[in-house]
């Protein structure tokens, strides 16, 4: 039987709008959280039970997981033997871009048996110490882009009212804010859209807000400088969080694990 010294994450090298981890667990690993990605996995052992959409779901080995940008939800192994799975993060507007920018698709059930979208997803996954290659990481985007198109419950709607330069350019901005706070004035200068628009439109293309967006991109930088062993109080100022609580609120909040706890978890692999 597993126990929780067991207990481990594995990051692959990241690759532009894909990050991967393997990870094993036993009992409770998430507490309730979201992210501004697409999250979709692969249960490899044990039972992954999880809430999501009010309700609580198992994914067995072999289902494929399909987690919509922000919805809120947790994880954990639903039985005694522990639990592996394998976890790809894919940027919705990698899929927008795969669908010709229209609308994000919207998969209902979380839990499918599919075998492309699984095989496309382990193709992902072929080997976890290298990063993905830029041919295989446009295959793996475009299957996985027709698998969620193909299992949502409504066609994707178009979105040719988007104003994508514009939302480019702002998430652009974003992307490289460093340090410095980001205020609504400041994109609608940059995207020549006032902020009601821009927060419909962004909410649209990315999955997100703006805010939660630049806050998603400031405690992944921290999550990877987490890995490579620096310590959380020097990540927080890093990632231009006013201070170590401030940064650990909101890295609770996007992984649903406290910034100490990853890194234990990533050091032990």
């Amino acid at each position: 039987m597993c126990s929780a010294t067991n207990d481990a994450v594995r990051a692959a090298p990241g690759y532009p709008g894909l990050e991967r981890i393997e990870a094993r667990f036993v009992g409770n690993a998430y507490a309730r959280h979201r992210h501004d990605t697409y999250a979709l996995g692969v249960t490899l052992r044990g039972v992954q039970s999880f809430w999501y959409r009010g309700e609580v779901r198992a994914s067995l080995p072999g289902q494929v997981i399909i987690l919509h940008p922000d919805e809120i939800h947790d994880g954990g192994a639903g039985t005694e033997q522990g639990l592996t799975y394998r976890m790809l993060y894919l940027d919705p507007a990698l899929v927008q871009a795969g669908l010709q920018n229209a609308g994000l698709p919207f998969v209902a059930e979380p839990v499918v048996d599919d075998v492309a979208l699984r095989s496309a997803l382990l193709e992902a996954f072929g080997d976890m110490d290298e990063m993905l290659e830029p041919l295989v990481a446009d295959q793996v985007v475009t299957e996985l882009t027709e698998g969620l198109s193909r299992r949502a419950d409504a066609p994707p709607k178009r979105a040719s009212l988007l104003d994508l330069v514009a939302l480019a350019r702002v998430a652009e901005l974003l992307n490289h804010a460093g340090l410095q706070p980001i205020r609504s004035d400041e994109l609608e200068a940059v995207s020549g859209l006032d902020r009601f628009t821009l927060a419909r439109q962004f909410r649209a293309r990315f999955g997100t807000s703006p805010h939660r967006y630049l806050t998603m991109r400031r405690v992944t930088q921290g999550r990877r400088l987490l890995a490579a062993g620096q310590s959380i109080a020097n990540v927080a100022a890093e990632t231009g969080f006013a201070d170590q609580s401030h940064f650990h609120r909101h890295f609770l909040k996007a992984f649903g694990m406290t910034p100490g706890r990853w890194q234990r978890l990533v050091a032990s692999r």
